[in-house]
């Protein structure tokens, strides 16, 4: 039986607004003397992703600045002030005021609670998971937070599941986890013993087991538990 769910954050309850799409990076370098093509920032992001799955599973900021700065070079930036936007991009992402909740995670969260379930964050993040419940106005809903920056490891790194079931007091066959990365989110915690439910509000990704639970929206996760 289920008695606890633990959701990633970004991308699974949370959505970035312009500052961190083409527009947004655009800007970003401009600041520092950087011209990029706005244009270009899809295929950038597609192309730097291998930079966070090949990365170690201990935290480091320097991973995501990587990251960062790779997808400023797919989009044409170079120079000195490439390094310092990317900073800058990192330090910002952290802002909760640049994000917006996803729609149907209000109600979903609302009917989970009613069910009496614990409910927990676990982030690859270096936000303040306490800050971003208040400023989304979800106070009381997690009784259970752990962010990788706080912890020291990423997701999917065993220990940082297991921080969060010990923090909820339950076992792996009493636990799911929900997230938007089939290597991170679902992988990570199915080598546990934790169930899984992939959130692809694209579709379902190429290389996706057969037995992963895929939904395109949370409406649809109540019903699987």
């Amino acid at each position: 039986m289920t008695r606890a769910v633990f959701f990633d954050v970004d991308f699974t309850l949370i959505h970035p607004g312009e500052s961190f799409l083409g527009p947004g990076y655009r800007d970003f370098c401009a600041r520092h003397g950087v011209a990029v093509d706005a244009e270009r920032f899809n295929e950038a992001v597609l192309a730097a992703s291998p930079v966070l799955n090949s990365a170690d599973d201990s935290y480091d900021p320097q991973v995501f600045i990587d990251y960062t700065t790779r997808i400023i070079q797919g989009m044409g930036g170079s120079g000195d002030g490439v390094d310092r936007a990317s900073r800058d991009i990192y330090d910002e992402w952290s802002s909760c005021h640049h994000f917006s909740l996803y729609d149907d995670v209000p109600e979903v969260l609302r009917l989970l609670r009613a069910r009496g379930l614990t409910i927990g964050l676990i982030s690859n993040t270096q936000r303040c998971l306490a800050s971003f419940q208040s400023h989304f106005g979800l106070d009381g809903v997690f009784t259970v937070r752990v962010s990788s920056a706080d912890h020291g490891y990423m997701k999917p790194h065993p220990s940082i599941f297991q921080a969060a079931m010990q923090q909820a007091g339950v076992g792996p066959d009493e636990s799911l986890m929900v997230g938007d990365s089939l290597m991170h989110d679902v992988l990570g915690a199915r080598r546990l013993g934790m169930r899984a439910v992939l959130l692809s509000r694209g579709g379902v990704p190429a290389g996706c087991p057969a037995d992963v639970p895929v939904i395109a929206t949370l409406i649809d996760l109540p019903s699987l538990i």
